[in-house]
Formats: structure tokens, C-alpha cells, sequence
């Protein structure tokens, strides 16, 4: 319920006046400033600057492409990112949102690398130097402003892993079974390096882990979907509904739980057991047994949806409860 409705609702039943009124908005906290604001307000509008700065800054090289020479970008952008690195040092306050502008920093760097020598690098091996040459910047600056990028850019560089792997094609076949089993384990490694599990040594936050839970969740459910239509390939489905399955309960344990996160990859489930079961429907399904068969996968889904829903609520309540017995 919203908590102003609520209160013109008390005032008007009780025929409260303007200073009535004024005063139930002040013992409720209606006037007060958010919890923290002070706190997130000035450090999300810092990251939100290095941000549009690293943009802007990689939009500029772009105008002057033709006045600043091949030296004088390796240049400019090589001492963008010592400058990032020494100020990050030296200026603790303001050390998340440099260090993610030093991280942008080395991906533009390598792009413009790639683009002006042309080395025939596949863009996955990118990714991946530009993942190892940012991870001990994230391990340094201990924020997740940092390890949430740096989640996306390993995500990405394993998916174009698969596509170089996959003959440059999304395809899936019997012989890229375990190119996919590689890809998902790198996936689910990453995700439980960045849960709570590794707070104390990588400093990664909830954002960190979500965005990871949900690429490889989404890098799962697509995959296995792609291997559900074809039928030499059920192996990998069902690989990856152990996995998810896998997912779901260690999420749900009480050292790992993290609602967002178990959300994700509970629709990821979801939508698996849901295809699957319209695969087994419609295999044979003719005439009228078409109208019945999808009536049925309809009932199923608004079912196995709702099942899902009581889980996470009862978790959730479940975990409220356990964490205030602890304080």
C-alpha cells in the first residue's frame, strides 16, 4: 500500500485539519529524506559521471580520428588509464568510479588495437585479456561497480567462445555438446565466485552476483532450448535442466540465498519444464487433440508458475526469519 494514500485515508477518516494532517505526515516520516540518500546519492552520480565520461572521452578520439594519429591515440588512451589507476590510488573516495573508468579504459584500448592492426584475433581472446587485465583492478577497488562489468565482459567473451567454437555458427550439435557443458561450467564458476561465498576476498556485492546469475541463466535456458527441437541433442537439455535444478537449490540454501537471483533462474526452469512439456504435447498432437493439448500446456504453466511463486515467498519469509534471529 502506498504510504501517502494511507495517510490521507487515517486523516479523513478522523476529520483531521491541515495541522493534523502535517502533523501524522511527520510521525509517519513522510517529510524525512530517504535512508542513506546522503550516503548513495553522491557516489551513484560519480559513477554514473565516469561512465559518460569513458563514453564521451572514446567519442572524442572518434571525431579527432584523422588529426591525433595512430601514436597519439595508443597515447591518449594509454595515459587515460595510468591517470585512472594513480587518482584511484591516491583518492580512496572516489576510487569506484575512476577504477570503472580504467576498466572502460583498457576495453576501448583493446578495441582500438584490434581495429587499427587487425591481428585476426577472434573478439572472444579480447574479452578474455581484457577480463584478466581488469580483474586485479577489481580486486583492488573491491566494489561492484566494477565486478558487474566485469561479470557482462566475461559472460560475453565465454559466449563468443562458443560461437568461435561452434564453426562461427550458434549452432547446436552432438559434437559441440562439450563446448557447451565447458561454457556453462566457466559460467556457473564465475557466478559462485562472485556470491557470497568469495565477499571476504573479492569484495563483490548482490549486483555483481545477479548480473552473473542472470547472462547464465539466459546463456542456459536459450542453449538447451536450441537443443530441445533438435533430437540428437536431448543430452544437452537435459544437462541443462540438472543445472538449473542444480542452481535453484543451492540458491535456496540459507549461505547462498538471494531472492533476485533465485527468481531468475527459477523462471529459467520454468520455461525449460514448460517447452518441454509442449515438445511431449504436440509431438502428435491432430485436430481437436491440438485444442486440448494446449489448453493442458496453458493450465500447466499458469500452475508450475504459481508453485514457483510460493517457493520464493515461503524462502523469502524462511530467510527473514532466520536473519532476524541472528541480530
Amino acid at each position: 500500500m502506498d504510504l501517502r494514500l494511507a495517510l490521507y485515508e487515517l486523516a479523513a477518516q478522523h476529520k483531521l485539519d491541515a495541522a493534523g494532517s502535517d502533523k501524522l505526515a511527520q510521525i509517519a516520516g513522510l517529510h524525512r529524506e530517504p535512508p542513506r540518500l546522503a550516503y548513495w546519492l553522491p557516489r551513484g552520480v560519480a559513477v554514473l559521471a565516469a561512465a559518460l565520461g569513458g563514453f564521451g572521452i572514446m567519442l572524442w578520439i572518434a571525431a579527432n580520428w584523422e588529426t591525433l594519429g595512430r601514436f597519439g591515440r595508443f597515447g591518449l588512451l594509454q595515459a587515460l588509464f595510468l591517470v585512472m589507476c594513480v587518482g584511484a590510488l591516491v583518492k580512496p573516495a572516489a576510487r569506484a568510479p575512476l577504477g570503472l573508468l580504467a576498466l572502460l579504459t583498457i576495453g576501448g584500448l583493446f578495441a582500438y588495437f584490434g581495429q587499427t592492426y587487425q591481428t585476426g584475433a577472434d573478439p572472444w581472446q579480447l574479452f578474455a585479456v581484457w577480463a584478466m587485465l581488469g580483474l586485479p583492478l577489481a580486486l583492488s577497488v573491491r566494489s561492484d561497480v566494477l565486478w558487474t562489468p566485469w561479470a557482462l565482459i566475461v559472460c560475453t567473451g565465454i559466449s563468443l567462445w562458443v560461437y568461435a567454437h561452434t564453426s562461427h555458427h550458434w549452432r547446436v550439435q552432438p559434437q559441440d555438446l562439450h563446448i557447451y557443458a565447458i561454457a556453462w561450467s566457466a559460467a556457473l564458476a564465475l557466478t559462485l565466485a562472485l556470491s557470497s561465498v568469495f565477499t571476504r576476498w573479492s569484495g563483490s556485492g548482490a549486483w555483481a552476483m545477479r548480473t552473473a546469475v542472470t547472462l547464465t541463466t539466459l546463456m542456459i535456458t536459450t542453449s538447451a532450448l536450441g537443443a530441445l527441437f533438435d533430437q540428437e541433442m536431448s543430452l544437452l537439455y537435459g544437462l541443462g535442466l540438472l543445472l538449473m535444478a542444480g542452481a535453484a537449490l543451492a540458491l535456496a540454501s540459507a549461505q547462498l540465498f538471494e531472492i533476485f537471483a533465485l527468481s531468475a533462474v527459477g523462471l529459467g526452469l520454468n520455461v525449460l519444464l514448460i517447452f518441454g512439456l509442449g515438445k511431449l504435447l504436440f509431438r502428435d498432437a491432430r485436430g481437436d487433440n491440438w485444442v486440448g493439448a494446449m489448453l493442458l500446456l496453458g493450465v500447466a504453466a499458469a500452475g508450475l508458475l504459481a508453485a514457483t511463486v510460493s517457493v520464493l515467498l515461503r524462502l523469502s519469509r524462511r530467510h527473514a526469519l532466520q536473519e532476524g534471529g541472528r541480530v
